[in-house]
């Protein structure tokens, strides 16, 4: 039997396999050639190994069958004086793609793409023969009439990432059916593969394989996982497309122009059946006679039909198990020959006859120009790459060449729950068939647009799917741009896909509204980030064989990623909002009756009417939940790749807030920051108490505690929601004690409020949350209310008194669990969060704050400061600061001061950069401040805010510390932080880029250099990627010159031009440091950064540096 991991492929089994084995051993085996010594070996891999190189290859985008990513390859040179490469399809790609070619002497040198065929796994790249200045070295011919079975071959090339690696074998079949790698991505067909046990593994993608006369007899290609058999694709289709190659370039005089090499495609694929199977599909045996008398002597069987592809020029005229006979009068049996006359006959029409169920049929076809149902463009917009359907994606989903195909769903379309290789089929109302149909209806739309979009996919391919798509309202991501390839220079270049003019003001479409956002472009973005990304180097989906191209692997790409699925409560709210999977797939509009129209006053008491029904129907719940029912919001969050800050760990988060500010100008939801993590949020709001969803802001992050708070416009609920939405009525005092009962009160997956009554078992439980992987926000100096009994991790709420007054938050805290030195996982749990911290920022908030203005629902306000000691606080009990040599009087001073906690505050560390830094030692237990002695952290919060009304103190504190059995007085500053977070990221060369925050600050060390600016994420396809700058470190120096803020940084890059190495000195979290070059490239990856502009409460991106294409 077959091996059972290559299922899917078209291997032949059993007897059919075990004669077609026999038979190949038939052809005369080259004995001459099997004599050859191991002096001749050597002579000839002495001239071969010089014209091998190492392809470094970086596809920048995901593009048709690729993803984004960076990987090393073979090639070898084919033609020394034009300087031709010939490697694989798979590694030239087929969309953009930037590459290095080292020799063997390491002499590096770029090259460019000028053919990869759409079909056979094959393809060239061209260099500067000029460049390579210090190696001798010869072009390999190319030599396909010399393989048969039995020859001895090298495989020469870079096997398992090293430089030259040459692996022996012998060729034992010529007649093997092409490999099928994967159901969704790239596979060879119409051809015939040879086989050798040559163990070729990741890497040797494009390596020769050549005779003992340094001749190429075959490509390697790919090989199979579970055995040593390597895979090679025959050279005489190579060997065609390198002549119109060279007779293209003769007549060009000083550069490459565009080459055409004709190929045409039924957009059929034939497999070869052996005689047997063929009379069993019906095959007449006066036919076969036919056909053995036609054929070469040794012929085995025929080409069978195994599918058409829908709407191709065979489509409803060839049927699989059809049998082919001939082609325009010639007998046709083998691959060459069909693919050799459709190559010849692209435009015109042929004749075939074949053979259906015994059935002899004539059918006249018309040969199609294969490069036209390849896509030589792509619209970027969001992050999204959105091209035609190939015909390889159209031939393994069986759909028509040419539907508006999602390569990579980036942000807007991944919001809305569209998955890669999905089928776009409508969208706004209108149907898509093309890509020039999408474009027309996204130059329509203005920012913060909601507009349904239908698609389908492979997976469940007789349903539409409805999802609901969002236009970014900021500009996380450029305009939309098409991509299209030029093919004299290998690159591809951008334009804008419409005017910015063509943008209307309205947010409408049919009956759609917006979400309340100004009108402005569209935005897209010109990267693609990695973290959303997968790597073409992920498990093959059948198991079966892999193409030997070696992918970049570092050990901070765990850190690198989006991790979405981090088992989060986020992801699990997803799924059951959802049945079928998608964001908001049941999203339903409300219908316009063209009948008589009602009175609106009518309308509003009906509808009125109907939720004071609902209230009744509730009236068994608790007085608690019916009172702050309507106080309660389901937040849904989406993070943009292209700004994943300060370490959050997911782009997708769930949770539930609560109102506790509602006005006719401002509503303000108070909610924890495992929710909303970051201000570069798009957050939507559901409400419990009004059927409704609109946008929230992010207007306030508590540095320290674990809370942020949200505002919404008022008038987006309507006069109808606007009366039945309030705000919940807050009781900072007193505090809960143990014993106390509470009513924790939060809403369900479908919006239903559910309550309990629960007692507290621990009012002033202190966390000890340790520090992540990749640094996160982390709750520190917190006390938290602990219950007897909850609804589970992922329920979040808020507790109240039997009369629904707001005790605390039952928010969500993030944290990692460690398992050994090298694995960990995310984990949440919940507790309470006092509300007094909340309440005191409010009041500041509606009061008119001493702070930065912010521009709230059209209206600016200033926003509050908070003062903080940074340090990180954890109590010690009494008893055992006592062993520590605390003396009795402090100890019985302490336990006055609160005979509950009898606990006293010690140093567990200050944020590096804070001015506390180098004032506190880790293990100072801390006394006093301002001669009053403090056991909570609460106590030094109150001591901090006291500091804002006593000018006279200039912000420092007179801290009494007991540091090694000595008693210190210390005059300590405070520092004093807003609520905006990180407003500020620079994508340089595909890496995110911001000042250090606080969790990385909480580490306790910055770089000596002047701190240096922190690389959160990268991207991949990035040079960032190619070249190993990856996250979880500061750049310290850009070409010699330091990098202390993000000023200077931008400073010193904007000044770097295309093309040019730049030399960057990193040191790692671990204070390791590293000096790395990397090659700029601006036409795939511009500088821009990213800021929030308070005035306009808007994200808006600028471009630092770019390539001018004015002039293209």
């Amino acid at each position: 039997m077959g091996d059972p991991l290559e299922r899917l492929g078209s291997e032949a089994i059993g007897l059919e396999s075990s004669i077609k084995d026999d038979l190949s051993m038939e052809i005369d085996p080259p004995f001459k050639e099997n004599t050859a010594t191991a002096d001749d070996w050597r002579k000839a891999l002495s001239k071969v190994v010089p014209a091998v190189v190492v392809l470094r290859t970086t596809a920048c985008r995901a593009f048709d069958t690729e993803a984004a990513g960076a990987s090393y390859a073979t090639g070898f040179v084919v033609d020394k004086r034009r300087g031709i490469i010939l490697t694989n399809r798979h590694v030239v790609k087929p969309g953009p793609v930037v590459a290095e070619a080292m020799f063997v002497n390491r002499e590096e040198v770029p090259v460019y793409p000028i053919y990869r065929d759409p079909v056979h796994d094959f393809g060239f790249f061209c260099y500067d023969p000029g460049a390579i200045q210090f190696l001798h070295y010869e072009e390999i011919p190319l030599a396909p009439e010399v393989a048969c079975v039995g020859l001895e071959i090298r495989v020469v090339g870079n096997d398992s990432g090293e430089k030259v690696s040459i692996l022996a074998g012998t060729l034992a079949r010529l007649d093997r059916d092409a490999p099928h790698y994967k159901k969704d991505g790239y596979n060879d067909f119409n051809t015939f593969y040879m086989q050798a046990a040559s163990g070729t593994k990741g890497g040797s993608s494009g390596s020769p394989v050549v005779d003992w006369l340094g001749r190429a007899v075959a490509l390697n290609a790919g090989s199979k996982s579970s055995s040593a058999s390597a895979f090679f694709l025959p050279l005489e289709r190579v060997v065609r497309a390198l002549k119109f190659l060279q007779k293209g370039r003769d007549s060009f005089v000083n550069k490459w122009e565009a080459v055409s090499i004709p190929r045409g495609t039924l957009q059929v694929t034939f497999v070869h059946k052996g005689f047997d199977e063929t009379r069993r599909l019906g095959l007449q045996s006066e036919t076969e006679q036919l056909v053995r008398h036609a054929s070469p002597l040794g012929e085995t069987g025929m080409l069978v039909v195994e599918n058409v592809v829908p709407g191709g020029p065979a489509y409803k005229c060839l049927e699989p198990g059809d049998v082919l006979v001939c082609m325009n009068g010639e007998v046709i049996t083998q691959f060459l020959k069909l693919e050799t006359l459709l190559d010849d006959s692209v435009n015109q029409k042929i004749e075939m006859q074949i053979e259906r169920g015994g059935k002899p049929l004539t059918v006249d076809l018309v040969v199609q120009d294969l490069h036209s149902i390849t896509p030589n463009y792509f619209l970027e917009v969001s992050g999204a790459v959105i091209h035609p359907l190939s015909y390889q994606q159209a031939r393994n989903f069986r759909f028509h060449c040419g539907l508006v195909y999602v390569s990579e769903p980036g942000y807007m379309l991944f919001r809305a729950g569209v998955p890669r290789h999905a089928i776009i089929k409508k969208f706004a109302g209108e149907e898509i068939s093309r890509l020039e149909d999408l474009i027309s209806v996204l130059c329509k739309l203005s920012r913060g647009a909601r507009v349904p979009l239908e698609y389908i996919s492979y997976m469940d391919r007789h349903r539409r799917k409805s999802v609901l798509v969002t236009v970014d309202r900021h500009e996380w991501y450029a305009p939309p741009q098409i991509y299209t390839r030029d093919d004299c220079t290998g690159l591809w270049t951008a334009k804008p896909a419409f005017q910015p003019d063509a943008i209307l003001l309205s947010s409408g479409i049919n009956g759609l509204g917006g979400t309340g956002s100004q009108a402005g472009p569209l935005s897209s973005e010109v990267i693609s980030v990695g973290h959303i990304h997968r790597d073409s180097h992920e498990e093959l989906t059948d198991g079966v064989a892999s193409m030997e191209t070696s992918y970049e692997h570092a050990s901070e790409e765990a850190h690198s990623r989006d991790e979405f699925d981090a088992g989060t409560k986020k992801r699990r709210v997803k799924e059951n909002f959802s049945s079928d999977g998608s964001g908001v797939a049941d999203c339903s509009f409300p219908e316009t009756n063209e009948g008589d129209l009602e009175d609106p006053n009518t309308m509003e008491n009906a509808v009125m009417g109907d939720f004071q029904a609902a209230n009744v129907a509730t009236a068994n719940a608790s007085l608690a939940e019916r009172a702050i029912e309507p106080t309660l919001v389901m937040l849904e969050v989406h993070v943009p790749p292209s700004c994943m800050l300060d370490g959050v760990h997911s782009q997708h988060f769930f949770g539930t807030g609560v109102i506790i500010y509602h006005s006719q100008n401002m509503g303000l939801v108070a909610v924890d920051k495992n929710t909303v993590a970051i201000s570069a949020s798009d957050v939507m709001l559901s409400f419990a108490a009004f059927p409704i969803e609109i946008p929230g802001e992010v207007v306030f992050l508590h540095p320290v505690h674990n809370y942020a708070l949200i505002s919404y416009d008022p008038l987006a609920l309507g006069a109808i929601g606007t009366s039945v939405v309030r705000a919940a009525e807050l009781l900072p005092d007193p505090a809960l004690r143990r014993g106390d009962s509470v009513y924790l009160v939060g809403l369900s997956r479908s919006l239903q409020a559910t309550s309990r009554k629960s007692t507290v078992t621990n009012p002033c439980a202190a966390l000890n949350i340790g520090s992540a992987d990749c640094p996160r926000y982390r709750a520190t100096n917190m006390e938290v209310i602990e219950l007897d009994t909850d609804f589970g991790s992922t329920f979040s709420g808020v507790l109240t008194d039997e009369h629904g007054r707001v005790q605390a938050i039952w928010g969500s805290f993030s944290t990692q669990l460690k398992f050994g030195c090298s694995s960990s996982e995310d984990h949440q749990f919940v507790r309470g969060i006092p509300i007094y911290a909340i309440s005191q920022v409010l009041e500041k908030i509606i009061s008119g704050a001493q702070g930065p203005p912010l521009l709230i629902n059209r209206v600016k306000r200033p926003m509050p400061l908070v003062r903080i000691l940074e340090v990180e606080l954890y109590p010690t009990l009494l008893s055992k600061a006592r062993s520590f040599g605390l003396s009795d009087d402090w100890v019985q001073a302490l336990v006055k001061k609160d005979p509950i906690r009898r606990q006293v505050l010690r140093v567990k560390g200050c944020l590096a950069g804070s001015k506390a830094e180098n004032l506190l030692e880790q293990g100072d237990m801390v006394l006093a401040i301002n001669k009053e002695p403090v056991t909570c952290f609460r106590d030094v919060e109150n001591v901090c805010q006291a500091l804002d009304k006593n000018e006279n103190k200039d912000g420092k504190l007179d801290m009494t510390i007991f540091r090694q059995g000595r008693e210190i007085d210390l005059l300590v500053g405070t520092d004093v932080r807003d609520g905006s977070g990180t407003t500020r990221v620079v994508n340089w060369c595909g890496c995110i880029v911001q000042d250090p925050h606080p969790a990385v600050r909480a580490l306790g060390f910055l770089p000596e250099e002047g701190h240096g600016v922190y690389v959160a994420r990268w991207c991949h396809g990035s040079p960032v990627h190619r070249y190993g700058l990856y996250a979880l470190q500061w750049i310290v120096e850009v070409n010699g010159k330091q990098t202390p803020d993000l000023d200077a940084f931008v400073n010193v890059t904007k000044e770097l031009e295309h093309g040019q190495f730049v030399r960057v000195r990193t040191v790692h979290l671990n204070g390791k440091p590293r000096v790395l070059t990397l090659k700029q490239d601006l036409h795939y990856w511009p500088t821009w950064e990213l800021r929030f502009d308070p005035d306009s409460a808007m994200w808006c991106r600028k471009t630092i540096k770019a390539l001018d294409y004015t002039g293209i």
